[in-house]
């Protein structure tokens, strides 16, 4: 018997599951090379607002994953797919779950000029994730704190 991912709009009855879903990323990340600064940059979820920008992933109506991505114009890009984060537990990773976020992601996108993610330096999986729907990097970001 296979699983089949099934991806959806979050709902309200979501937003749980996800905040906890998006904590135990943001445990992980702190572990990445990159993470600390993402994490600055990125609050954890709180409130409902961002449901309305995520889609879910679930195995047997189980929210198992969750993308959270929006269309933006940008200054000499035209109209962009931009995804803010993407997570998949670990338990239900390598069942197609990521793909799935990831190619509704692009249909979302339909009519964008570019559709753009961020993957940490050295997370093997979440660049893996994107170049098997065909996303490459344009750039990389270096930085070193100067502060004392």
């Amino acid at each position: 018997m296979s699983v089949e991912p099934v991806v959806r709009s979050a709902t309200a009855a979501d937003a749980e599951i996800c905040r906890t879903i998006d904590a135990s990323a943001r445990v992980g990340l702190s572990e990445q090379r990159g993470g600390a600064a993402w994490l600055a940059e990125h609050d954890p979820l709180v409130g409902d607002q961002w449901i309305v920008d995520a889609t879910v992933v679930t195995i047997d109506d189980a929210v198992v994953g969750f993308l959270i991505g929006r269309r933006e114009e940008r200054s000499g890009r035209g109209l962009v797919y931009s995804v803010d984060r993407v997570y998949v537990v670990a338990e239900a990773r390598e069942l197609g779950c990521g793909d799935a976020l990831i190619a509704s992601a692009m249909e979302a996108a339909h009519g964008c000029a570019f559709f753009e993610a961020v993957a940490l330096p050295g997370d093997r999986e979440t660049k893996n994730l994107y170049e098997r729907a065909g996303v490459t990097a344009r750039s990389i970001v270096v930085s070193k704190s100067l502060a004392t």
